[in-house]
């Protein structure tokens, strides 16, 4: 389930046709370095780390909608952001990997 929904995270990316190239491409980066980062925590917290990429998905499809909804963007953003609370310390490149993601969303101004 999980490498399906990076799968549609980047054909949705792919599809964003309103979006800035060198910015797709810099989230398609930020989010080959997520993938990688969920698929090591999938290993011991599977629904942990599907619900890591559900949420990944859904703030991607809010954010690059033609006319995204803030509101929405921050509630997926929030959810996301949730999704990895108490894996600071055992697996931190994680959490960073999605802080990233989140900052990279945040600065696209929505």
């Amino acid at each position: 389930m999980i490498e399906t929904t990076m799968k549609r995270i980047e054909k949705t990316l792919a599809e964003a046709d309103k979006m800035d190239p060198a910015r797709r491409e810099e989230l398609l980066a930020l989010m080959e370095n997520l993938k990688s980062e969920v698929a090591v925590l999938a290993e011991s917290h599977k629904e942990e780390a599907e619900s890591i990429a559900g949420f990944t998905g859904l703030t991607t499809h809010e954010a690059v909608r033609e006319h995204p909804d803030p509101k929405l963007v921050d509630i997926s953003k929030e959810g996301l952001l949730a999704s990895v609370e108490g894996f600071e310390a055992s697996n931190p490149r994680l959490v960073a990997a999605v802080n990233q993601v989140c900052s990279f969303f945040a600065s696209m101004g929505i």
